[in-house]
């Protein structure tokens, strides 16, 4: 096989008994690392936050030079991009105020929450998610999977985030959802001043939108979700034990909320 390749034994030998060289096993340390944190992530993170992650770790490496090295491992960050998003709306009047006006970086915790409702698809039909997040930190305060759109479980949420949080922000933003207009709803946010998104404009919460597309991308979407207890389970592992305590953010100075 050497004489047909035309290497010598010699050169052959050398080859095999050859130590690595500081460079490429600097570059296995690194590899490994990335994958570390890669798995760490639930195969969400892409080269940017990875690098974020080993500039933490000690490691000066370059976001191009991180990209190269996952091409080579044949990984990427996980996105599965979900269905648009839909909102039961009706026309009301003027006294529905943007009072928020995309001002989305509070100084201070629990000045301003967001808010609205998501559906996922499940094997027995569409459940409801809704979220409560603090702008200040991004954190997801609150959260109630529901079966139907029912505003209760909306004012459930914001029992939750009160009782959480033990405070009542100042101002509390959603979309024009009948469910965010109700008497049950203004009720239980007597005090808060309510805020809401100009009609058909997704752009005046982007916030929670945006959280709401990234769930759905990076995590609910990989799975064939069964019934509403299995997708309350996902939910959970998402937020509670990823994105509020370790997923980073480029907002929060790539720190988790």
């Amino acid at each position: 096989m050497l004489e047909i390749l035309g290497v010598s034994k010699s050169g052959y030998y050398d080859w095999l008994n050859r130590k690595p060289s500081p460079r490429s096993l600097c570059k296995e340390v690194v590899k490994d690392t990335i994958k570390d944190i890669y798995e760490e992530s639930k195969y969400i993170y892409g080269a940017p936050k990875i690098t974020k992650e080993l500039h933490k770790k000690g490691f000066n490496t370059a976001e191009r030079t991180v990209t190269r090295y996952m091409k080579e491992m044949g990984i990427s960050a996980c996105w599965v991009k979900p269905y648009t998003v839909t909102t039961h709306s009706e026309d009301f009047s003027d006294r529905l105020k943007n009072i928020l006006k995309r001002n989305f970086s509070p100084k201070s915790p629990n000045a301003v929450w967001c808010t609205d409702i998501t559906y996922i698809p499940t094997r027995k039909g569409f459940v409801y998610l809704s979220c409560i997040m603090d702008l200040f930190s991004r954190k997801i305060v609150s959260w109630e999977l529901a079966p139907t759109l029912e505003t209760h479980y909306v004012v459930k949420a914001v029992q939750k985030a009160i009782q959480r949080t033990g405070a009542r922000p100042a101002v509390i933003h959603t979309d024009r959802g009948v469910q965010y207009t109700s008497v049950s709803y203004w009720d239980e946010t007597e005090g808060i001043q309510k805020s809401y998104s100009s009609k058909g404009n997704p752009w005046d919460n982007a916030c929670i939108e945006s959280f709401h597309a990234l769930i759905k991308r990076e995590w609910l979407n990989r799975f064939n979700i069964q019934d509403i207890n299995h997708a309350h389970s996902l939910v959970f592992e998402y937020i509670d034990t990823f994105y509020n305590t370790k997923r980073i953010h480029s907002f929060c100075g790539y720190l988790a909320p």
